[in-house]
């Protein structure tokens, strides 16, 4: 289950010029000087680019009310940048020297002149300044305002069935508060939106699965049911519980005891401890600790039907049992968003960077690279450089739909995923046998084909694709420096000879086929409410099992934060012990599993529907020896926990 925020980007573009004279006295410009040279620069990527000309209808009014916010660059934006990737870097004499959060407003952070700088220039084209943060300036007013600002006008555009306001230009800044400057977000009104895929459980209204199950990989073999790849297949597992999960991906001892693990999310659940707490107590995880599970949220929740602020409460829940469940130790903090717009997430993380509220950040949200713009990107990578130098890690779940063609008829990856200075997680099939003992996993990808009518076949087997793990190319980020050597160029150099971003890096269990068991308070048939437990997948499962598989590598590392995990991880690539080599053909055939499901999705009341799914099926990509675009450099083995260990520790 990953759920995909809708990405609506609310607010708004903003342009134009200033007046010379009173525009460059604001800025602190001679006088003298101002009507020389009105200089401008140009912000990248500020103008979407379905704003063409064919598309035009012509100019937004000039007393439409507009909201935009300005990021701020900071002092030393390539500085950041610059030490993010060397305390990252372990083969770096700055690996691991980190800086407290205080430290990196001090160095990295945008001073008191550069802040009043910009307010000045907002303020003298007529915007009204509505808050101040360390990351950002938020402004509204009418669009003549706007237009004044940032050097650009705007005007209507046909996108779809649909007309949205955009920049006609490129927006710009005036070059005296060009480098306070990072971006202007919100420069287009068209809502990107993501949909939840069917590993997601129907908000507000009860999920549950029905029997026959496995309680491990192959316990239970549908003999009664027509075979498939050529004998027959076992049913579903029940669910996987941490027990499971922790002896598949070698925690050892380990339990995350002193890390801390922040989840970001939109919205937050109401029965989340008691859940939690219910869960651990009926399947044999550790109890949770008073003040062990921490809420941050905001004052107020904003566009809740538009986002289905219910279809997030299992999100949440399903991030912090298998948290939980794999590191029982670990201190986890919940930071929840007030919608699912941009915006409001990355005020989400910037709470975690800005209060250090944790070393490593599970983020099961996301959406399509189409609908990333650069503007946009460049906020997200300034959150994650400003957590890298502190040592804080983020990861985040690939997508649910594979390549994206079924979804969307283009191939692509999804964001922020695809950002280089994030941790992308793919996802799995996985089986764990009798003993909990690590059997084998596939890539995550699904084909599904029914039970005949007369029960004796399997209807057009082996059936459409209907989910699997994000992966591929992205087509907008380049090819950051720890994937050079280690991914192949046919898949680095797909989208341009300089090498692009490939995802994803490292993967977990994330087929619904194969897995984790949840708990969540529900709506039931009749109305009531209660406790009840369901099978879920999707890279928002593999994304908070490997937040806390981390969390484990810092406890074996003495404590020390693993920070930014990338150049670390692809370090380890190729030695021996510490990485799953995930293959889609693992046992050298074929594989399914048998599944039954309730037809309306509680009871049996409308009957059940049988239907054989493929394991290791995802769209075009393909789990191979190696490094792949489905499963990244593989998942978490044995070895993988100890390798984080000081060296005079390890087992030798």
């Amino acid at each position: 289950m990953r759920s995909n925020r809708a990405k609506v980007r609310a607010s708004v573009s903003m342009a134009a010029t200033l007046p010379m004279i009173a525009g460059a006295l604001a800025l602190g410009i001679p006088a003298a000087h101002a009507a020389d040279s009105p200089a401008r620069d140009s912000l990248k990527g500020t103008k979407p680019t379905w704003a063409t000309a064919k598309a035009d209808k012509g100019a937004t009014s000039n007393s439409a009310q507009l909201k935009a916010r300005v990021y701020l660059a900071g002092q030393d934006a390539k500085g950041l940048a610059a030490y993010a990737k060397a305390v990252s870097d372990p083969s770096s004499p700055l690996y691991g020297k980190y800086l407290s959060a205080k430290q990196v407003q001090a160095r990295y952070g945008a001073t008191k002149a550069q802040v009043k700088a910009v307010k000045s220039w907002l303020t003298a084209a007529g915007l009204t300044v509505t808050e101040v943060t360390q990351h950002y300036i938020a402004v509204s007013g009418d669009v003549s305002a706007a237009e004044k600002a940032f050097g650009a006008q705007l005007h209507n555009y046909a996108k779809g069935s649909k007309t949205y306001r955009a920049p006609a230009t490129t927006a710009s800044v005036p070059s005296a508060v060009s480098d306070a400057v990072l971006t202007v977000t919100g420069l287009d009104n068209a809502p990107h939106t993501a949909t939840h895929d069917d590993t997601l459980p129907p908000p507000d209204s009860v999920f549950k699965n029905s029997g026959p199950f496995s309680s491990y990989y192959g316990s239970n073999i549908a003999t009664t049911l027509p075979s498939a790849y050529g004998g027959k297949i076992p049913y579903a597992i029940k669910g996987y519980t941490g027990k499971q999960l922790r002896s598949a991906y070698g925690a050892g001892k380990y339990t995350g005891k002193h890390v801390r693990v922040a989840i970001t999310d939109a919205y937050a659940s109401p029965t989340i401890a008691f859940d939690a707490g219910t869960y651990a107590k009926k399947n044999g995880d550790q109890a949770w600790k008073t003040s062990q599970l921490h809420q941050v949220l905001p004052d107020t929740y904003t566009k809740t039907e538009e986002c289905g602020a219910a279809g997030w409460y299992g999100e949440e829940t399903l991030d912090v049992e298998a948290v939980h469940a794999v590191a029982p130790d670990a201190d986890v903090t919940y930071v929840g968003a007030a919608s699912c717009y941009d915006d409001d997430l990355l005020d989400s993380l910037s709470k975690v960077v800005d209060n250090h509220l944790a070393d490593i950040v599970s983020n099961s949200w996301g959406d399509i690279e189409a609908n990333q713009t650069p503007d946009l990107a460049a906020a997200y990578d300034q959150v994650f450089q400003l957590g890298a130098v502190q040592g804080i890690g983020f990861y985040f779940s690939s997508g649910d739909n594979g390549d994206e063609v079924a979804n969307t008829q283009t191939k692509q990856v999804d964001t922020p995923a695809n950002s280089a200075w994030v941790t992308a997680v793919g996802g799995t099939s996985l089986a764990v046998g009798k003993g909990d003992t690590y059997l084998w996993e596939t890539g995550w990808g699904t084909e599904k084909a029914s039970l005949s009518a007369d029960g004796k076949s399997w209807t057009n087997f082996p059936g459409a694709f209907t989910s699997g793990a994000g992966g591929g190319t992205s087509k907008t980020v380049g090819e950051p420096y720890y994937q050079k050597g280690v991914v192949p160029d046919s898949l680095a150099k797909a989208n341009s000879a300089t090498g692009n971003r490939v995802v994803p890096d490292i993967s977990a269990i994330a087929d619904p086929n194969t897995g984790f068991l949840v708990g969540q308070t529900q709506t039931q048939a009749d109305g009531t409410e209660a406790y009840s437990e369901y099978r879920i997948g999707g890279t928002s499962l593999a994304a908070p099992t490997i937040a806390a598989v981390q969390a484990l590598a810092q406890e074996a590392a003495g404590g020390k934060a693993i920070g930014f995990a990338n150049p670390s991880i692809y370090a380890k690539y190729g030695k021996k012990g510490v990485f799953h080599d995930v293959t889609d053909k693992p046992t050298g055939k074929d594989l399914a599993v048998a599944r039954v499901d309730f037809a309306n999705g509680y009871d049996a009341t409308d009957g059940l529907l049988t239907s054989v799914r493929s394991l290791g099926k995802d769209s075009s990509l393909s789990a191979v020896k190696g490094y792949d675009d489905v499963t990244g450099v593989g998942s978490p083995a044995a070895g993988y926990v100890e390798s984080y260990q000081p060296k005079a520790h390890r087992k030798h």
